[in-house]
């Protein structure tokens, strides 16, 4: 129940509440400028709010005093899916997203989570700039989405209280996924408990008992700080994380040609700037999370983790065009 209080709180809050989160930062010169609202998941420290900054302060070079960007951070605005929603709404005008997430409305972005399809962060950049990452685009268009460019957070990694280095030792454990069935197909293929729930819940979930395990990347990992709770890094490297800078159809119609081809630009130079930040971040978060405790380890049996892959691949060829659709992407770069 606080779950779902939480969730209808954020909602109204974004649906009637906007004009106020904004009316800070709508003083002086600003204050004929047009309201930006923009939710980050993570700290002020951290990539996910950093590209934020940058993207405002290069619609700001090109369209001076014409915007007011109100950047919330910490997930003050709750997790993907209610930031999805609130870009939906058009109570959010911008924020980042898994693909992951984005397949609740378009499950031809699952193509870009398939397991042990990429085999380094170039490879999935080929990928997401082909015709398959056009097409999503237009599909997410319809959904009330507008991707101004695909982003990467990385590899995702098993975390845990032991090390299950092996696909085998997950068996039976309660594993938290992101709410994507494709990610609870992939780990019930190892026998283990998927359970599905927002990033925000997890570190509870996980010091509580609720969930024994969960993926992430490594650079999440330490801006969550869950090594406190899952001290255990075993190296799968199994998904990259495809995400997008997307923002409210509502509000990109809204805006002139001139405004659309800045707000354009402004997201593809900032893309290019969070994958550099990622990089980067994760060298430094994989340093914090050891001095927190962290102890990683190497992926044993990497032969059935690719075998239990396939599995993933043949169940949802269907939904991404096909098996050869992930061929080809498998193919590229």
């Amino acid at each position: 129940m606080l779950r779902l209080n939480r969730r209808a709180f954020n909602l109204g809050l974004l649906a009637t509440g906007v004009a106020a989160l904004a009316a800070p930062a709508l003083t002086g010169r600003a204050a004929a400028a047009r309201p930006v609202l923009i939710a980050s998941l993570l700290g002020e420290n951290k990539p996910e709010t950093k590209v934020w900054l940058k993207i405002r302060d290069l619609v700001e070079a090109a369209l001076p005093g014409r915007f007011s960007f109100n950047i919330v951070s910490n997930a003050a605005l709750g997790g993907e899916k209610d930031t999805n929603e609130g870009l939906r709404l058009g109570a959010i005008q911008g924020s980042l997203s898994t693909l992951s997430a984005l397949s609740a409305w378009v499950p031809e972005s699952q193509l870009f989570d398939m397991p042990f399809l990429f085999r380094d962060a170039d490879h999935v950049r080929a990928a997401v700039i082909s015709k398959p990452g056009n097409a999503l685009k237009v599909k997410l268009e319809g959904e009330g989405f507008i991707v101004g460019d695909y982003v990467n957070y990385g590899a995702r990694h098993l975390l845990a209280r032991e090390p299950l280095t092996r696909p085998a030792d997950v068996a039976g454990k309660r594993l938290r996924v992101i709410q994507s069935p494709l990610h609870a197909t992939l780990w019930q293929s190892f026998g283990a408990v998927p359970v599905g729930l927002p990033i925000t819940e997890t570190y509870n979930a996980l010091a509580t008992g609720v969930v024994d395990a969960m993926d992430l990347t490594k650079s999440a990992y330490a801006g969550f700080k869950l090594y406190e709770v899952v001290p255990d890094v075993i190296e799968t490297g199994h998904i990259w994380a495809s995400g997008a800078i997307v923002f409210a159809k509502g509000f990109w119609t809204g805006l002139t040609v001139e405004e659309q081809d800045v707000f354009r630009n402004a997201a593809i130079e900032g893309a290019q700037y969070f994958n550099g930040l990622i990089a980067a971040d994760e060298v430094v978060s994989v340093e914090a999370a050891k001095a927190g405790g962290a102890r990683i380890h190497a992926a044993e049996d990497r032969d059935q983790l690719i075998a239990g892959a396939r599995k993933v691949w043949a169940a949802y060829a269907g939904k991404v065009g096909g098996i050869e659709a992930i061929e080809s992407v498998q193919a590229m770069g």
